[in-house]
């Protein structure tokens, strides 16, 4: 018995503001039938897949991106970059994009995106969002975790307790954060040892101690920092797994296709890893 693939139903964003955050930030907020549609988000990372035609390419929104997959050569396939949605409230959708000049899809397309434009997207898809309950919360990342960072603070009550710790270039692009008596913001500045992407960082919260209790865990943003602060909550603190959500949004020196089809071997040999490392310290005890 066979099963037919179930297709996958774009929606369609159409761009009605845009707003430059920072010099390496641009929000963008949509709006149209397919905004209008999305129900309430149960979760702070919920993302959209946007569409786009791969470079070179001679069309255009709007598209059908499975019909283009069967119908086109490979090098013409639509793809898909995917972004946190940042806030949906009444009809409208926005969404941050991290600017890196010209390279990739999604960025130069934010920065050159007018009132009236449109987009094709799929999802929205999620899967975490934070406990009120819990005592404490950390939460970790670069620019492209701080919208669900962002998302989630805003989620919380006014009275919890939180440290959140953020990797961007510099001072001058601090992302706008919620304001709260309990939460410690602290921005790691990439740029200062002129190091790459989550040596900083990883530093960083391998500097800052795990509170007692219920405590909660963010962790997403690249991926090469992942594998080092997995290790460190997991096996070094014994921080319960199913308390942290920890994953990389992209990697060093790949665009969103290439880590896609890597991740799963990637995350494969991190846990493989972690494994050996606990045998191993359980021999010496």
């Amino acid at each position: 018995m066979t099963t037919e693939k179930r297709r996958r139903v774009p929606r369609e964003a159409v761009v009605t503001r845009t707003e430059r955050l920072t010099r390496d930030l641009v929000r963008v907020s949509f709006e149209g039938d397919g905004v209008a549609h999305i129900p309430p988000l149960k979760f702070t990372d919920s993302y959209i897949k946007l569409l786009f035609p791969p470079e070179g390419a001679d069309y255009a929104w709007p598209f059908d991106p499975d019909r283009m997959r069967e119908e086109a050569p490979r090098e013409l396939w639509p793809v898909t970059r995917t972004y946190t949605i940042r806030s949906l409230d009444q009809g409208r959708m926005s969404v941050d994009f991290v600017l890196h000049g010209d390279s990739g899809l999604a960025g130069p397309w934010a920065a050159q995106a007018s009132p009236g434009d449109r987009i094709g997207f799929l999802g929205p898809g999620g899967a975490w969002a934070p406990a009120a309950d819990a005592d404490h919360h950390l939460f970790v990342g670069d620019e492209s975790a701080a919208p669900a960072v962002a998302a989630a603070l805003e989620a919380l009550p006014h009275a919890a307790a939180a440290t959140v710790i953020l990797e961007v270039t510099d001072e001058s692009v601090h992302i706008p954060l919620r304001a709260m008596p309990h939460v410690d913001v602290r921005w790691v500045h990439r740029n200062d040892a002129g190091e790459g992407y989550g040596v900083a960082l990883t530093r960083a919260v391998r500097e800052t101690p795990i509170p007692e209790g219920d405590v909660r865990v963010f962790v997403h943003g690249n991926a090469d920092m992942i594998k080092d602060l997995r290790r460190f909550l997991f096996v070094e603190n014994g921080v319960p797994r199913e308390r942290v959500s920890i994953s990389g949004y992209w990697r060093t020196g790949q665009d969103e296709d290439a880590w896609q089809k890597g991740k799963k071997a990637f995350v494969e040999q991190m846990e493989r890893e972690e494994s050996e490392t606990a045998w191993a310290g359980s021999q010496r005890t």
